[in-house]
Parts: C-alpha cells; structure tokens; sequence
C-alpha cells in the first residue's frame, strides 16, 4: 500500500480515539496504510500526561477553573496565536511525521491541528493537513491557516471556518461505528433491561457523563427517577466512585440504573427513549446513528456549553437550561408526535453528506502523484 494517513488523535477521554480508530478502519479497508498517534505521547518529559492529569482533575472538582482557561485560550481573540504548547506538539509530530512518511496528516484533535499547520506554515511539513473537526462548536485552537482543508460537522460549521481562515471547508458525515445503525431485533431490545438490572418501569433514558464521568449527571438522574415517567440508566464511563454514588440514589428514588465502562453501547441506545448528555460528543453522533433524540442539560465547562448550543442551533438536538423544561422537552418526543420524527430527520440527515474518508482520498492520491518521479 503506497498511500499512507497519519491521523493524530489526543487520549482526553475516550471519543478522539474512538473517531480517530473508525476513521483508520475506513481507510485501511480502501487500500490505505493507516497509522494513529496521541499527539499527547509525542509531548516530551511526560508532559502529556501531566496535562491529561491536570484536565481530568480539573473538569471533576474545579470545572469553574476550567471555564476560565476556555475563555482566556480557547475563545479570547487577546489569546497568543501561538502557544509554547503547540510549539513542543509540532517538534514530536515532525518525528512522527519523519518516521512515518505519510501522504497525508489527518488530526482529530485541536492541539493536532495546531501543531501540524504550524509544521505545514513553516515548510516542515509537505503532506497536506486536513483537520476533522469533532465538534460542532469551533474553537480558535482546532483553527490554524496552516492546515490545507477542514471536515465539518454541519455547514454552518465549515462557513464559519472559511470565514476564520480563508481556507477550504467541507461537510462530512459523522464518523461513527457502522453497528450503531444496524437494526435490532426486538427480543435483544427488550433483554437490555434484565441485562443492566432495571426493574419494570418507564422508557429508558440514557444520561452520558462520557469516558470520565463528569458534569452533574446525579442531578439529571434524580428529576427522571421522581418524575416516575422515565428510567434514567446513567452511563458513568470509567468513574467508579459516580457509579457507586448513583447506585444508592436511584435506588431510594426509584427505577433506574447507573452503568460503568460499556461495550455495548449500541445495544443500550437501540433501546432508549431518548439520550440526555452534557457535552456534545460522540455518544450525541452515536445517537443520531441509532434514530434517537438527544436532549442536552447542564452542559459542562468550556466546549460543552458551546457545543450544545451549536448543536441546537442546528436542529439536531433540544437544548433546555431549566430542570422544568427537562421533562417537558422528553414528554414531547413521544412516539408518534411530530416534534420526535423532525428531531431524528434532521440528526439523521446528517449521514447524508460525504463520508469523510471519501473527502481524504483525493488528497492522498494527489499526494502520491506529487512524490512519482517524472516518466
């Protein structure tokens, strides 16, 4: 295989790599040769870890600290344009970049981005850069001049990025697992319910606090458990200590159920009512996949709140801010009202766009002409 994608990803939390590893399989079926790396593992002394540390502990206790770093870094147009952090990001992925020798370079994440238009800018990268954009809320770190072409969400997204930059942005089709649309067979559906531990009651309402369990998701829970309309089955990821704290409050309030680390994701969202999350990531891209209504609530700091909005904004999602309006935004997606089927059209439709390892293709096989030695 002559063609070669280096698609670099960021291990904070789990959805990157997840797009990152679905993007690769794509790729790897069309005859490309594939590679993925943590743009956070090519940081040196560590401190790729250290960042995701600090990140992870930040977003669980101090989410305000957060919110201020988003708006002075991510948002302020006062931000330096250039950061020492994409500086040392650019120095590892220009190693990678050496021992790879790829066609294309594909990041999935802001500070990949920032770091290959930097290489890109400054002549030390000659594989063109296309970023995938992985939320619908574009920040000004995912944006550097430097990059070649971007893969949006929606078209809104790709207009405000040729705005930004002045460079070429297309919409593509969300990046997710093939078996989230597969149709489920009833019988399986209705064996979700033992399998979790969820007694007889309402509708299944799934509440994401992604990979790191975070947000206030135990609020969430506890209005679905009182309202005895639905069962909230809370998807914790990876926190342990969420888990073990939702488990005794749905348990005094009611039917419901709070899960840790899931593999059968798909499973659980073929059988919800709706998904309520509070971040806009790709459990939301996963749920437009299997026909469900996503609602968001109590977004969290920084990007989560500017992606919900955004999603909202396009007609893919319900955004609602009070607790009232919770239920009152579940209790209109019943079955059979209008307000359900043009929620799902419009999420659904967004499948309909080019997938993006289609849009990738061109740039790899242009790439490769560009490196055949004259005839």
């Amino acid at each position: 295989m002559r063609d070669r994608a280096l698609i670099v990803s960021a291990s904070m939390g789990a959805g990157h790599d997840a797009v990152a590893a679905e993007l690769a399989r794509r790729l790897t079926a069309a005859g490309v040769r594939a590679e993925i790396v943590d743009v956070l593992a090519l940081l040196p002394l560590r401190l790729g870890a250290l960042l995701r540390w600090w990140y992870r502990v930040v977003m669980l206790r101090a989410p305000w600290l957060y919110a201020l770093v988003y708006r002075v870094f991510f948002v302020s147009r006062r931000a330096p344009s250039t950061s020492p952090l994409t500086v040392v990001a650019a120095a590892g992925l220009a190693r990678a970049v050496r021992r790879v020798r790829p066609s294309l370079v594909v990041p999935v994440f802001h500070v990949a981005a920032q770091a290959a238009g930097h290489l890109r800018a400054r002549g030390r990268l000659a594989a063109p850069s296309v970023v995938v954009l992985t939320d619908f809320a574009v920040h000004r770190l995912w944006l550097h001049p430097g990059n070649d072409r971007y893969l949006c969400p929606d078209a809104a997204t790709a207009l405000a990025v040729t705005a930004a930059l002045g460079r070429p942005a297309f919409r593509c089709a969300p990046i997710v697992r093939p078996g989230f649309a597969a149709p489920r067979d009833r019988a399986g559906m209705a064996d979700v319910r033992t399998r979790i531990g969820l007694r007889d009651g309402g509708p299944i309402v799934l509440v994401c606090a992604g990979s790191w369990g975070v947000g206030r998701v135990a609020e969430t829970a506890g209005i679905l458990a009182r309202s005895g309309r639905y069962a909230p089955v809370v998807l914790c990821g990876r926190n342990e200590r969420l888990r073990r704290r939702l488990v005794r409050l749905l348990g005094r309030a009611g039917a419901g159920a709070a899960l840790g680390w899931r593999d059968d994701l798909a499973d659980l969202l073929a059988s919800a009512y709706a998904l309520v999350d509070n971040a806009g990531g790709l459990t939301c891209r996963e749920a437009f996949a299997a026909g469900v209504p996503v609602v968001t609530y109590r977004p969290i700091a920084g990007h989560g709140g500017d992606g919900v909005r955004a999603m909202a904004r396009a007609g893919v999602s319900v955004h609602v801010r009070r607790r009232a309006d919770l239920l009152r935004a579940l209790d209109r997606l019943q079955p059979g009202l209008p307000g359900r089927a043009a929620l799902t059209a419009r999420a659904a439709a967004l499948f309909s766009a080019s997938p993006a390892e289609s849009l990738l293709l061109p740039d790899l096989a242009a790439a490769s002409r560009s490196c055949e030695p004259a005839s």
